[in-house]
């Protein structure tokens, strides 16, 4: 058995967390990825099958987990994470949050294990208080159309706290806000991978409601950076994560279509129900606790996004 920390990163062959797989490799773990491919996609990680210090298995975390040998880590990145998704699979969101989550802290509890939960700025809502501190409450409708995922991710830190305060095990939660960059899929209904793919095919971007609503978007390498220091930090509550350089929608369409080279023709479609109309990270508890903010701003992780996507248009 080699001596090599061992990690499980649900969700492994999404965004986020094929992104993860890759830095935990670099970091010198032994890395066990682990996906029902509902969402995610074998080409994010197809570069690391035949490493060594690399394994996938297939599997639902919804039904019971089965890891052999020792863990030391688990990172639970396995959901849904669009509105597109999540609308269309509201029933699957909503047991990969709460019966994928209770299997896992399960599990770590089992192999004596760290585990990481990742929530999102969407136990906030449509926030009544900006920028969101992790301290709010939030402001959700659990029976809106939101109300899956939303509700899902507050369950989840819910149990979480409950394992850590009740069984002594040990948590962290990370509230992640709009996250972008390579590896994103084109069509998953998020307003990045729409614009620059709307951009390159020459049509008119989609705004939704008037566009004055505002978004932060932090690059990947960012939020992996984040991820790897609350994991491996001693703190228990939940932490946000996110780039706190705000923006509206217009404005963001505005630059996609600079970077891009086209004219910025909007079309505007009314606002779905319950978007959130603002959203910025407090990032005090980041810097304090973790040493960590964002490092990449938009213009270059944009120029590194739009690389990926020339491709797949």
């Amino acid at each position: 058995m080699s001596d090599k920390k061992r990690i499980l990163i649900t969700g492994g062959a999404g965004f986020l967390g094929s992104h993860l797989c890759d830095r935990f490799l670099a970091e010198g773990y032994h890395v066990i990825a682990m996906d029902n491919l509902i969402t995610g996609d074998l080409s994010n990680i197809e570069h690391l099958f035949g490493q060594e210090a690399f394994e996938f298995h297939h599997h639902d975390v919804s039904k019971y987990v089965f890891v052999p040998g020792k863990l030391d880590y688990i990172l639970h990145f396995a959901s849904p994470a669009s509105p597109i998704d999540y609308l269309k699979i509201p029933i699957q969101t909503l047991k990969v949050g709460s019966l994928g989550t209770h299997n896992l802290l399960g599990l770590a509890r089992v192999k004596n294990a760290r585990i990481l939960i990742a929530s999102t700025s969407e136990v906030y809502g449509d926030p009544e208080v900006h920028p969101q501190v992790e301290e709010y409450f939030g402001n959700v409708n659990p029976v809106g159309p939101r109300g899956c995922y939303d509700e899902a991710k507050r369950f989840q830190e819910a149990i979480t706290m409950a394992y850590h305060t009740h069984h002594g095990l040990e948590t962290r939660i990370i509230r992640i806000f709009n996250t972008y960059g390579p590896r994103m899929r084109l069509n998953d209904g998020r307003v990045l991978p729409a614009f620059l793919s709307q951009a390159l095919r020459g049509e008119n971007l989609t705004v939704f409601g008037d566009g004055s609503q505002t978004r932060s978007f932090c690059y990947v390498d960012d939020l992996v950076e984040g991820i790897y220091r609350l994991l491996l930090s001693d703190y228990p509550l939940p932490v946000n994560i996110g780039n706190p350089s705000e923006i509206t929608i217009k404005e963001f369409g505005e630059e996609i279509a600079k970077l891009t080279g086209v004219e910025f023709k909007p079309t505007y479609q009314a606002l779905p129900e319950n978007d959130p109309m603002k959203r910025r990270p407090d990032i005090t508890k980041a810097k304090e606790i973790l040493g960590w903010e964002p490092k990449i701003d938009r213009a270059e992780g944009l120029r590194r996004t739009l690389e990926y996507f020339k491709d797949k248009v």
